[in-house]
């Protein structure tokens, strides 16, 4: 892998990973068409990658990091109940993930699956949108605030996130609708979506090193692998920064139209060769 491969892979993944729209279908397309040829190692570091995503979570929300530090130190309630809410929100997609790992990455990482999930999941943000503003919710969802969130709602989130196992579905566009069926408000919908992908992202990227960082280093390098990490940690804060203020003011129509487009792009790349 080249400097300019990983800095594009890196670009690629900050501006996806909490965008709804599948940072891992974008990254088979963005390989596809930078001719990287598939290997484990190669895999893997689509999962270190979001390192820098992560980064950046960390970075502009970390005022709500030392609310939940606070917590834990058991000197602030609001810090502690959100503590608890993540860690169940975490808990379905651990357990699931435990079992269905294998099988979910030899049977559903390619083309076609990713085609069927950008299609399905447009199709849902924008008969969402639709039923919302047909009972007069409009297109920036009110609702509870995050500091309000019960567990149950926690655990709703959690259980939609497991759909995103799925490549191509995007764990934030069901964490955020997970937060809207809910019952928050987008503000604590995206908030909590973001939060969540702390510990989600953390945990799949920690085991996807252990099992093959060493593999990673040989094949890849390590000064390509940090350059495509320090991309997606800027490209993240940059894509991050944008989402919060648009879904404010617009809402989720654009990234329904956005899938629906991608797959379609995925559609003639697939009848021209893509094999993923």
């Amino acid at each position: 892998m080249t400097i300019l491969q990983s800095l594009i892979l890196g670009l690629v993944e900050g501006l996806t990973e909490y965008l709804p729209v599948s940072s891992t279908g974008h990254l088979i397309i963005a390989q596809y068409l930078l001719g990287m040829k598939e290997s484990a190692a190669l895999d893997a570091y689509s999962v270190c990658i979001q390192v820098g995503a992560i980064l950046a979570v960390l970075n502009l929300y970390f005022s709500r990091i030392k609310q939940m530090w606070a917590g834990l130190l058991g000197k602030n309630a609001a810090g502690r109940r959100l503590i608890v809410n993540l860690l169940l929100g975490f808990m379905p997609a651990m357990v699931i993930g435990f079992f269905l790992a294998g099988p979910i990455k030899s049977f559903l990482f390619n083309a076609e699956t990713v085609l069927v999930s950008w299609a399905v999941g447009g199709i849902v943000i924008l008969l969402f949108v639709r039923y919302n503003m047909k009972h007069g919710k409009g297109r920036c969802h009110e609702g509870t605030e995050l500091e309000d969130m019960s567990w149950k709602a926690a655990l709703t989130v959690g259980f939609m996130q497991c759909i995103a196992m799925c490549p191509g579905i995007s764990r934030s566009l069901m964490t955020m609708l997970g937060g809207l069926v809910a019952g928050l408000s987008m503000a604590a919908a995206v908030e909590f979506s973001f939060l969540l992908g702390l510990i989600t992202l953390s945990a799949a990227t920690a085991y996807d090193f252990m099992k093959y960082g060493e593999n990673m280093v040989a094949e890849l390098g390590w000064a390509p692998m940090l350059a495509g990490t320090l991309m997606s940690w800027v490209s993240a804060i940059i894509a991050v920064k944008w989402m919060v203020k648009y879904l404010q003011q617009h809402g989720l129509s654009i990234f329904g139209w956005y899938r629906i487009g991608a797959a379609i792009v995925m559609l003639v790349l697939i009848l021209n060769g893509l094999q993923v």
